[in-house]
């Protein structure tokens, strides 16, 4: 017996549906047939048939709603709509957050050589020599500052050890071996039970 109420259910169902779907075509065809009356004449009287007020005179405070029916033809509907982004202050402001705003395509084309302080491999030099040119003149300030120092106990060439200087095999070795990639290496130990 249930199945046979469930029948009836998807068939009443289906028949409110195409009810409502003929009801919807027959409001957009009366719908068209307005527009298309309207279309032959001119704003001032389609403002004055649909009891409209001129939307160029509307101010803020003004009931912008009236044009926003579906009897109101589009173009009379944007004419309001941009009277009232015109009469806001806080509608008519472009705050820039837009992601539409924005044309990302300036900095890709036509634009040239896009000029920076900027070196690859040295970053913003400028500024790094600017730094050591500082470090320097404070150095020299720190020398001329410091007092004279005798002869004798600065090192002479004699006393300063002799430093090893790497022979070419070596130093082959050596960049061979920060050339190897480093691997992990796991170390289990024996369990046994």
């Amino acid at each position: 017996m249930s199945s046979i109420s469930k029948s009836w259910s998807r068939r009443r169902a289906a028949v409110a549906a195409e009810a409502a779907a003929e009801e919807a075509a027959a409001q957009e065809a009366e719908l068209l047939a307005e527009q298309a009356a309207l279309a032959e004449k001119s704003d001032a009287e389609i403002l004055e048939e649909l009891g409209l007020p001129d939307p160029d005179t509307l101010i803020m405070g003004d009931d912008f709603k009236v044009f926003l029916g579906k009897a109101v033809p589009a173009h009379l509907r944007k004419r309001a709509l941009r009277v009232l982004w015109r009469s806001n202050p806080v509608l008519a402001c472009v705050d820039g957050l837009n992601d539409y705003d924005d044309d990302y395509l300036t900095g890709s084309t036509g634009q040239g050589v896009i000029k920076t302080s900027y070196q690859v491999g040295k970053g913003m030099l400028d500024h790094l020599l600017e730094v050591e040119r500082q470090k320097n003149n404070v150095e020299t300030d720190v020398m001329a500052d410091a007092p004279d120092v005798d002869d004798e106990t600065v090192p002479g060439p004699e006393t300063v050890e002799a430093r090893s200087v790497p022979t070419p095999e070596a130093a082959d070795q050596e960049r061979a071996h920060a050339a190897r990639p480093r691997r992990m290496q796991f170390q289990f130990e024996d369990r046994t039970v």
